[in-house]
């Protein structure tokens, strides 16, 4: 009999709720038992094809208590439990992008000792193997530390320390995360096959392998994580022998041999991540899922909508809660020198609106001022926790307003005589600096956008736009880039998001 990777000493179990225990036994092992003696709650496991799972009742926040499971031939005692508030930290690099590599992480780290947040880092595996074993033997819920939890998910260790302070529990993350990764990577395969419109992600994948074997696939992976594992070796040691961040020594070693040969083993492929990493620490009960991702799936930003709401409709389905939260992170502007007036991005974050809008129990943390021109990787990682922490005790906790944790937000549009008027959700009044309406373009029916020339927010916070350009104007667009100027926002200094008519 085994518990899951996922428990260990120090690990956090969701206060309020039931909570579900698992893991694997052997066929003989008899009756399991799963208990909190402190609390006085146990519960009896089912078993079922060598896999087994009880469901302890609801307990109070607790800062330190035992988990005993026991069967007839095993007692497994895992220690220092604490019971708090549970968070999924998913996504792809901007969630893992660790706090040694943040902004202020070196001061965040000399002081995470005063935090009461803990940490589980699920294994980066990409395929089943004796890797995995051994990541999984070693794998652990960690407590904060300056030579420990440089590791963790910045953005992750920043909402839970305000989330634990503001409640005052016991706050656990658990990352599930991996740099470059599709949501298709995130979702299983029968979520693809049975969208047409997802089919794209499956169709990339049988061209880029087109012809080749398992076994030439399996040789060329295993040349590039070799390759590459050199590569990061060096950037690690130049980083600490000239106190660097990861982007500044990386740009020193080399050129990165990232992505490698499409394959079977691969990370990025569809579905990969959904088995190897997902499924081993799912159904572990959480409070919701934070979720920064987006990037890598700017080549069928068309799609994004779809692979989203599926993704989210499948998690839940995983973690029996059909209205397990969802905080969402909009975007950053995001460009590179000749690519400025790309609209992937502006695609994506577009999705990721109406994926806001139209699914249940979801957040909307929108980070559109947090980017940096020529680096896809922020660096200041800090107001993204806090943002996806408003939305949280807006959306989750009902401990704030909306008019305090979200900008205002692009209702719809009226057109006047030779003006538009832009309504907003959620005014409170705005924010603007100095050129803050060249955000702004306005169309007639032909369909080409000229700059608005006026624009004026009336007492009744509607927008008012011109344009000598556009006699009769019918549809606008706001900062519909990748990257652009931020100059707009809510009183709450959050910024508006983009969006068109």
């Amino acid at each position: 009999m085994k518990a899951a990777a996922v428990f260990s000493d120090n690990m956090v179990l969701q206060r309020g709720v039931p909570v579900r225990v698992f893991g694997t036994c052997e066929d003989v092992c008899g009756d399991i038992y799963v208990s909190v003696p402190e609390m006085g709650i146990s519960a009896k496991a089912s078993v079922n094809n060598g896999r087994w799972s009880a469901l302890l009742p609801a307990a109070s926040a607790c800062r330190s208590c035992t988990l005993e499971i026991t069967s007839d031939i095993r007692r497994i005692v895992f220690r220092n439990v604490a019971y708090g508030e549970v968070w999924l930290a998913g996504g792809q690099s901007n969630m893992q992008f660790e706090l040694r590599n943040d902004k202020d992480g070196i001061s965040a780290l000399k002081n995470c000792h005063k935090e009461n947040v803990r940490y589980y880092n699920t294994p980066k595996c990409s395929y089943y193997g004796e890797d995995m074993k051994r990541a999984e033997s070693r794998s652990c819920w960690t407590l904060p530390s300056e030579e420990g939890s440089g590791e963790w998910s910045a953005a992750g260790y920043y909402f839970a320390a305000e989330l634990s302070r503001r409640l005052g529990v016991t706050v656990g993350i658990i990352g599930c995360n991996w740099g470059g990764t599709s949501a298709s990577a995130w979702v299983s395969e029968d979520v693809l096959s049975r969208d047409s419109r997802l089919a794209v992600y499956l169709d990339d994948y049988d061209k880029a392998v087109e012809g080749k074997s398992e076994e030439q696939m399996t040789a060329e992976y295993l040349e590039y994580t070799a390759t590459r594992n050199k590569w990061i070796e060096k950037v690690v040691a130049c980083m600490n022998e000239k106190g660097l961040r990861w982007g500044e020594a990386s740009a020193l070693c080399g050129e990165d041999p990232y992505p490698g040969p499409m394959g079977h083993l691969h990370p990025e492929r569809p579905c990969g991540l959904y088995s190897t990493m997902l499924r081993r620490i799912a159904p572990y009960t959480v409070r919701g899922v934070l979720w920064y991702q987006g990037e890598s799936d700017d080549h069928h930003p068309e799609v994004y909508y779809p692979l989203l709401t599926s993704l989210i409709g499948l998690w839940r389905t995983m973690w029996h809660n059909d209205s397990l939260p969802f905080i969402i992170a909009q975007l950053p502007v995001y460009g590179e020198e000749g690519h400025e007036t790309d609209t992937s991005w502006s695609l994506i974050r577009e999705a990721q609106m109406k994926a806001y809008e139209t699914v249940r129990n979801t957040g909307l943390a929108v980070l559109l001022d947090c980017g940096e021109f020529g680096n896809i990787h922020p660096i200041d990682k800090a107001p993204v926790g806090h943002r996806m922490y408003l939305q949280a005790l807006s959306e989750v906790y009902s401990l704030a307003d909306r008019k305090d944790t979200l900008p205002p937000v692009y209702s719809h549009v009226e057109c006047g005589e030779d003006e538009l008027r832009v309504y907003f959700d959620n005014m409170y009044g705005v924010r603007t600096e100095t050129g803050w309406a060249s955000g702004f373009a306005i169309a007639d029916a032909d369909g080409e956008f000229f700059p608005a020339d006026e624009a004026e927010f009336d007492g009744c916070g509607v927008l008012h736009l011109k344009s000598h350009f556009v006699k009769y104007p019918v549809c606008v667009r706001y900062l519909w880039n990748n990257y652009a100027e931020v100059k707009l926002f809510g009183v709450n200094g959050l910024p508006i998001p983009p969006f068109r008519s």
